[in-house]
């Protein structure tokens, strides 16, 4: 029998594996990406662009979008995936990409240390070495490095990934909790951001007197909302859009934006008159008091709900900003070193708003070529594997010659 009449229906299957339909979801990267642009600028401050980020027209900054798209973020890369059978390798993986964000956040720190100590003996402007709370640092350095290396000194705009870390460390409790009672977990977070704001419950400084610029325990909170919210969905869940949370959402919102801009921040005193706490009436960051976390839920209902809103985020996986946001840590710890630099730059040219200006544009461009080259690099590594793991039909060919 001719061999060929046997293989012939084999050759008639495709000899490649079909590519799986991607289900990523761009808008949590257009948004990351969004704001990590702003939480760049915002870390340049003292120059023109500064004025147009999101800080300058509602309660909430970068810095909140951040947490809440990573908890989103989080619940579709662990959660569908924290199962029981899975749940140790899980818990493991968490505990290693903790490990993964304090290393960058120690490039970033010693990366900004070099930068301001080598402006200030090349520039000779010893005023650098009192910026970003280096001075401490360098008063002590017996203390200062054990300080830096356990999280106990941070240095000034540097302290995301620390608490971002924290966030990791509690994500296995996160997950166990969520799998029981999604309520359940939303009451305890809730209940640890009450209690921290009340008490003043936060990690230690030990260099210097104080708490960590951004408390875990209240910034847990947002992040596990981000969770929930993800995981409802992923079980065949939706966030409905109601008419009446739209337009609540939507004033709320509205207020804000005439709170800051007006500067209406007197107001504060008299809803502190109530006798209610701090963290529910004021507008501290560190234990991300009510107004912020409100205005940051606000948006992000209105980005969900209102649909000319959400098709607007929705971008290709080409998209510039898709691409920037889809390496975040990377950006990030980019954006951070690049601002320190401005930083140096704007000190010495006594903050020359031309001069900042021009490097706050500079800056993002750079960090969009750096995702390029990032993104390039996943592509290759892709094929690659696909490659790789794809039949070998070239010994299939010769097989087939073989046996004609």
């Amino acid at each position: 029998m001719d061999s060929r009449a046997e293989i012939g229906p084999a050759l008639a299957r495709p000899v490649s594996v079909p590519k799986p339909v991607s289900t990523r979801d761009t808008r949590l990267d257009v948004l990351r990406a969004i704001a990590l642009i702003m939480i760049f600028i915002n870390h340049v401050p003292g120059q023109l662009f500064e004025m147009l980020t999101s800080k300058n027209f509602g309660f909430s900054d970068g810095a909140e979008a951040f947490v809440l798209i990573s908890g989103m973020s989080v619940a579709l890369a662990y959660g569908t995936r924290f199962s029981p059978g899975n749940r140790i390798a899980m818990t493991w993986k968490a505990v290693k990409r903790a490990f993964t964000l304090y290393t960058a956040h120690m490039i970033t720190t010693f990366v900004t240390l070099v930068l301001f100590i080598s402006g200030a003996w090349i520039f000779h402007q010893k005023g650098l070495l009192c910026e970003v709370n280096i001075l401490a640092l360098l008063m002590d350095p017996a203390g200062g490095i054990p300080a830096l290396l356990t999280l106990g000194h941070q240095i000034g705009y540097n302290n995301i990934l620390p608490m971002y870390a924290a966030l990791f460390l509690m994500l296995p409790l996160i997950m166990l909790l969520e799998a029981k009672n999604p309520i359940l977990l939303l009451l305890i977070s809730a209940s640890v951001w009450l209690i921290s704001g009340v008490y003043s419950i936060a990690p230690h400084t030990t260099l210097l007197e104080g708490f960590w610029f951004l408390n875990p325990l209240s910034w847990q909170l947002l992040f596990v909302i981000g969770f929930v919210a993800v995981m409802h969905v992923k079980r065949g869940g939706r966030i409905p859009a109601n008419p009446f949370l739209i337009a609540l959402t939507g004033a709320y919102v509205l207020l804000s934006f005439i709170w800051v801009t007006d500067k209406l921040w007197v107001l504060g005193d008299y809803l502190a008159m109530l006798g209610l706490p701090t963290v529910v009436t004021g507008f501290d960051k560190t234990f991300l008091s009510l107004p912020r976390l409100l205005h940051v839920l606000a948006l992000a209902y209105l980005i969900v709900s209102v649909p000319a809103i959400s098709q607007f985020l929705r971008r290709s996986a080409h998209h510039p900003l898709t691409i920037l946001g889809r390496h975040s840590l990377n950006i990030f710890v980019a954006g951070t070193i690049l601002a320190m630099a401005g930083q140096v730059l704007l000190y010495v040219t006594n903050k020359s708003p031309v001069v900042g200006a021009i490097y706050v544009v500079i800056g993002i461009a750079a960090q969009f070529l750096y995702a390029y080259h990032l993104e390039n690099k996943r592509l290759h590594a892709a094929g690659q594997r696909a490659q790789k793991a794809s039949p070998n039909t070239g010994a299939l060919s010769a097989s087939i010659g073989k046996h004609s």
